[in-house]
């Protein structure tokens, strides 16, 4: 279950960085779940819009567990969304763990105007005023992100169809056919209360 799990959470972190994928364009939908139709799963965007997504017979699912600032270590792997301030500094939206390496790289983001996604090693973590400081590494190049309070932290768990249930908070990264229909072979969704961040 462990590699399966990172197999997908790999997957999660690596594609977002290609500009286009052979069967159509990458692209992220997050909202809630409506309801489940055979393989077709109704969700509502946050925009207020009612997309359908076709699940592929491979359809895996992920939940996310809270986690807490004091988890995050040097020498852990972790992504965060983060966005500048006004002093150019970067600021967590949200922080979650990944399997070592994967998706290493920073990227734009569309959690919010402007954002950023980082996706590297936790090099040193310095106590903050405003939260916490994580020195970072990614593909020789070092950033710091800080991490207020209030941003969550999370890590991927497995989990299964039973998280597809109206309501649930969903993050899907799927394909958009030039039909305009979409298809995706993975989604994260709320578990125990706990929402994907990202």
């Amino acid at each position: 279950m462990r590699s399966s799990l990172i197999g997908v959470v790999f997957a999660l972190v690596t594609i977002p960085a290609l500009a286009q994928a052979p069967d159509g364009t990458p692209t992220r939908i997050r909202g809630t779940v409506e309801k489940l139709e055979g393989q077709t799963l109704l969700v509502k965007t946050q925009a207020g819009q009612e997309v359908p997504i076709t699940l592929a017979p491979n359809f895996t699912i992920s939940g996310v567990e809270r986690r807490s600032l004091s988890d995050i270590k040097t020498g852990d792997y972790i992504a965060s969304t983060s966005v500048r301030g006004p002093d150019g500094k970067l600021r967590a939206l949200e922080v979650h763990f990944l399997p070592p390496g994967a998706g290493e790289g920073q990227f734009a983001y569309d959690l919010a105007p402007n954002s950023l996604m980082t996706n590297a090693t936790v090099a040193g973590v310095a106590a903050a005023a405003q939260g916490q400081v994580l020195r970072v590494t990614y593909k020789g190049q070092e950033a710091e992100i800080t991490v207020p309070p209030e941003a969550p932290v999370v890590a991927f768990v497995p989990g299964d169809m039973s998280l597809v249930k109206p309501g649930a908070a969903v993050f899907i990264f799927g394909q958009r056919k030039p039909d305009g229909s979409v298809s995706a072979t993975r989604a994260t969704l709320e578990k125990n209360g706990v929402k994907p961040p990202m």
